[in-house]
């Protein structure tokens, strides 16, 4: 009994389909969710989500925002979310050093300024091991099984 799962930006919909299983980084730590969880609401860490679907798994890097688990529900409101398959792995290692580099020589005494480029660190952070992932996952001449069920 699958449990639907919806994965929702400002901008997008990002994912939505029926899933076996979501873990995602809850504010408290991973969070596990099947079908007939108890309800819930909570916020969201910086980190990936993975989902379970017809034997195979997906991963998207988001940013915190929201989950809201009914029984037969998930939603995620995501402030930044991508699936993997989205990630230019390249780009986010570039945001992540330039993160780290303005970390250690460039802010000082501005709170917010701080928290933005920590912010940043983290979401690159997010979308670094994600995509590093889902280049691990691919199985030799196959791709991603979440891949095939695009085609």
């Amino acid at each position: 009994m699958p449990i639907q799962c919806d994965i929702i930006t400002q901008e997008r919909i990002v994912f939505s389909g029926a899933v076996d299983s979501v873990n995602l980084p809850g504010a408290e730590g991973r969070m596990g969710i099947l079908p007939n969880h108890s309800p819930l609401l909570t916020t969201l860490d910086f980190g990936e989500v993975y989902i379970r679907r017809d034997g195979g798994e997906e991963f998207f890097a988001i940013g915190g925002g929201f989950v809201e688990v009914q029984p037969d529900h998930v939603t995620i409101l995501a402030d930044s979310a991508e699936q993997a398959d989205e990630i230019d792995l390249e780009r986010a290692e570039r945001a992540r050093l330039q993160a780290e580099e303005i970390m250690r020589t460039g802010v000082k005494d501005d709170p917010e300024r701080i928290a933005a480029v920590r912010a940043s660190l983290l979401r690159a952070q997010a979308r670094v091991e994600v995509g590093r992932r889902r280049r691990r996952a691919q199985p030799m001449g196959g791709g991603h099984p979440a891949d095939r069920d695009k085609n």
